[in-house]
């Protein structure tokens, strides 16, 4: 530590190089074992200086600022569509992480306020700072819970069986204690004690892992139920940059429609992907009416991505239709993204010529409601884009239900790493609540999941073209499902409990 003591230059970009490198644990590089390194010499790094509370936030908030600029630069691509928002990618690029880094800098603020000693008692305090901001960044100002650093383990489905009891946010705090284990060869314990820590830490790791194997093993024995229906989840694969030309959209709807494919003797739901259509509002769509009545049966129904006006305000919906486009159920997004969907402060800003990204000027607008969409003896619980990642919120009802239907346009990530990241929350949620997702994007990657987290199909964001189900398998009630974010906070009081019970016990 001398020469990085005498150097501040060489240890915050020492610092940065740390929160670069686990970056690549995340999707789609899963190389999760990075963090065994990175997340232990971050902490060793702040024993140095956690008499310094400044250093130590400056240090956190140098590695979040480095994660995040390296897994979210992606973000930019979406102010690339129109000329109007080019200007602004430097601040996007650099701004969003360093505001999303500051929940790491403060996390070890916290940190260094406790007076963490060389032990083990500062890898449950840093753990438990962190899991706590992390828990706040998936929900202060809406919530943005993108790349927690459990979703490392997102390709290990076994490991993350317990995620239907836990949760995400759970889950996530005994990552972070697990990733900073090895600090404990470095502190002064005997080596008996290290390797026992070690050995039963490794225990529960293999016993978390064989558990979560058996768990797939006997959902692989669960019978499969028929639909009664077949349920095609359409990928069109249509470039965004069209939707700004002004094209015509009855192209687009030949296009779908060739992709579909639609007998008109099997009945059949088509699931299509958000904002398809989105040069139109749904109004406007009845103009082509004859389009759908001439290449769907009455044994069709459609579910559609689109805009529609109502009541003076602008939605992103989905809607349930017939092969008429009469409307059978729809649904109006709850959660907006910033920018993305409205305009913060759009009074002021708008005097500015700024406007949302998407096209059209006039903001969308937040319904709060997500009611539980029926076909036949089969329920969907509707999410649009981004409110698949919000972890123990998506359920407002609480009614039970049988899918989770996310339609989704990936095509604001370009062909970046974003892709994979929002795909893995579509499987983190059929975990969590033990249920069937069926995932439309459009320029991403769509896909029918089983409770267990498998991906069952999917079609690449490179590809279009549809999957076809026909029977799926049913999952047992999650214990998350029922208790929600609770559990995180029964975690949370488990932690603190026995921080202050180590302090107690040291100062005695």
């Amino acid at each position: 530590m001398t020469l990085l003591d005498k150097n501040k230059i060489l240890l915050f970009s020492f610092v940065f190089l740390l929160g670069f490198i686990s970056s690549f644990s995340l999707p789609p590089y899963n190389l999760f074992f990075i963090n065994f390194i990175s997340y232990p010499t971050l902490l060793w790094i702040l024993l140095f200086y956690s008499k310094h509370k400044v250093t130590s936030f400056n240090l956190g908030w140098t590695f979040g600022f480095s994660y995040f600029i390296s897994n979210l630069y992606w973000i930019t691509n979406s102010l690339t569509f129109e000329d109007i928002f080019r200007p602004l990618i430097p601040f996007a690029l650099i701004l969003i992480p360093l505001f999303l880094g500051l929940f790491y800098g403060l996390s070890t603020f916290i940190f260094s306020c406790l007076k963490p000693k060389k032990n083990f008692l500062s890898i449950l305090i840093f753990a438990t700072s962190l899991s706590i901001f992390e828990y706040i960044r998936g929900s202060i100002f809406g919530g943005f819970p993108w790349n927690l650093i459990a979703f490392s383990f997102v390709n290990y489905l076994e490991s993350i069986q317990l995620l239907s009891i836990i949760g995400t946010y759970t889950f996530n705090s005994i990552v972070i204690i697990f990733f900073l284990l090895p600090t404990i060869l470095l502190f002064n314990y005997k080596l008996n004690t290290k390797i026992l820590v070690l050995v039963f830490s490794l225990l529960i790791f293999l016993g978390n892992f064989f558990w979560g194997k058996s768990n797939l093993r006997a959902h692989k024995f669960t019978e499969r139920e028929d639909l009664g229906f077949t349920i095609k989840i359409i990928s069109p694969k249509i470039d965004i940059n069209r939707y700004f030309q002004n094209e015509d959209p009855s192209k687009f709807i030949s296009e779908l429609i060739n992709i579909s494919e639609p007998d008109p003797s099997n009945e059949t739901l088509f699931i299509y992907p958000e904002g398809i259509l989105s040069s139109i509002y749904f109004d406007e769509l009845k103009t082509y009416k004859t389009l759908f009545s001439n290449n769907f049966s009455d044994k069709h129904k459609i579910i559609l991505g689109m805009n529609s006006y109502e009541n003076n305000k602008n939605y992103n919906s989905l809607l349930f239709l017939n092969n008429k486009l009469d409307t059978l159920e729809k649904y109006y997004k709850n959660k907006l993204v910033p920018f993305g969907e409205f305009l913060p402060f759009e009074k002021i800003l708008g005097n500015f010529g700024l406007k949302k990204i998407t096209q059209g000027y006039e903001s969308f607008s937040a319904d709060n409601r997500r009611d539980i969409i029926s076909f036949k003896n089969i329920t969907f619980l509707p999410l649009i884009c981004y409110e698949v990642i919000y972890s123990g919120k998506i359920n407002k009802s609480e009614e039970n239900y049988d899918f989770i239907l996310n339609i989704s346009e990936d095509g604001w990530f370009g062909d970046s790493i974003g892709i994979n990241q929002h795909f893995s929350h579509s499987i983190f949620r059929s975990i969590e609540e033990g249920k069937v997702v069926l995932r439309s994007a459009n320029n991403g990657i769509s896909a029918f999941i089983n409770p267990k987290g498998q991906v069952i199909d999917y079609i690449l964001s490179t590809d279009k073209g549809f999957i076809e189900i026909q029977s799926f398998k049913k999952s047992s009630k999650t214990i998350f499902n029922s208790y929600g974010n609770k559990i995180f906070f029964y975690f949370l009081s488990i932690y603190i409990s026995l921080i202050f019970f180590f302090k107690i016990r040291g100062k005695q």
